[in-house]
């Protein structure tokens, strides 16, 4: 197989080995499509992740165990307040 890269990817390649950690740009390259393949793999795996939790909050809204969104975003507000509060108190603290 024959690739063809831009200037900047071959400069990068080119530097890696020079570094002394590859051997061969053909060893750069496989590693870093190992990465990619690792990379998509973690991907995939973490949206099966949302999609399944999405699901899991849908089922359990269709049993009427969810929370109201407005009383969620009221918590969210007075947590936040709270933490601001504390944070003033520790700056003046100083």
């Amino acid at each position: 197989m024959n690739v063809s890269l831009r200037g900047e990817l071959e400069q990068f390649i080119d530097e890696r080995v020079k570094s002394g950690r590859y051997s061969s740009a053909d060893e750069v390259v496989e590693e870093a499509l190992w990465l990619l393949r690792e990379r998509d793999r973690t991907q995939s795996e973490r949206l099966a992740e949302l999609k399944a939790k999405i699901r899991e909050g849908i089922e359990e809204l269709d049993r009427g165990e969810g929370i109201d969104g407005e009383e969620v975003f009221a918590e969210l507000e007075e947590d936040s307040r709270r933490i601001e509060a504390e944070m003033a108190q520790l700056e003046q603290a100083k």
